[in-house]
Formats: structure tokens, C-alpha cells, sequence
């Protein structure tokens, strides 16, 4: 079975910078591409950014285009998202998913684990 723990969550000012951790175990995390979702409070789950298995094809959504990176370490099995330039509009909680496969995918339906989330919260 696959579990996804999430960490690097936290309080920050607006401007400031976080990275988060995805750890996977329980299966091989070379055969699983990546993602990142998020909630805000009274919001729908929301895309984030995808990771191919090989790390090699990216995607973000358009209001974290060029401030987030998603990444990856085969060996270590483990994803990261790397969030720079925050402003309150990226508070939310922050969770990690993994769906079989190579191909990413901005579909939250076509992930099939997912980690219990991280809280973010960026204060102006």
C-alpha cells in the first residue's frame, strides 16, 4: 500500500519561501508520477504542479507559473515543491498525490493515493 506523508508546511510572511517534502513508500516511486494539490478554506481542491516518473515533463498551473517548482528524487523516493515568491493567496492546506503511470496528470480524479496535507499560511 502507498503512503504519502507531507511535511515543510508552515507560517510565513508574504514574499517569503517554503519547500515541501512528499515522502512515498510501499511501492516502487519510480513507477508513480507526482502531484501537488492545494484547498483553501471554503474552496475547492485545486492543481497545483505535475511530475512525470522521470522528472523530465513538468506542469503548473497558471497562478504558481514561475514562483513554484515541483521535483523529484528517484533514489530517495521522494517529491518536493518548491514555493517562492508567496503571497496569502497561496494559503491553503497543500497535498500530496502519486498516480501510477508515467504521464502527470491537473486531474485530481486520476491519482490514486494521497497524503494526509500540509498547512501553509502566508500573513501579509
Amino acid at each position: 500500500q502507498v503512503q504519502l506523508v507531507e511535511s515543510g508546511g508552515g507560517l510565513v510572511q508574504t514574499g517569503a519561501s517554503l519547500r515541501l517534502t512528499c515522502a512515498f513508500s510501499g511501492r516502487s516511486f519510480s513507477s508513480y508520477a507526482m502531484a501537488w494539490f492545494r484547498q483553501a478554506p471554503g474552496k475547492e481542491r485545486e492543481f497545483v504542479a505535475s511530475i512525470s516518473v522521470s522528472g523530465a515533463n513538468t506542469f503548473y498551473a497558471d497562478s504558481v507559473k514561475g514562483r513554484f517548482t515541483i521535483s523529484r528524487d528517484n533514489n530517495n523516493a521522494a517529491a518536493y515543491l518548491q514555493m517562492n515568491s508567496l503571497s496569502p493567496e497561496d494559503t491553503a492546506v497543500y497535498y500530496c498525490a502519486a498516480r501510477i503511470g508515467y504521464s502527470a496528470s491537473s486531474r485530481a480524479a486520476e491519482y490514486d493515493y494521497w497524503g494526509q496535507g500540509t498547512q501553509v499560511t502566508v500573513s501579509t
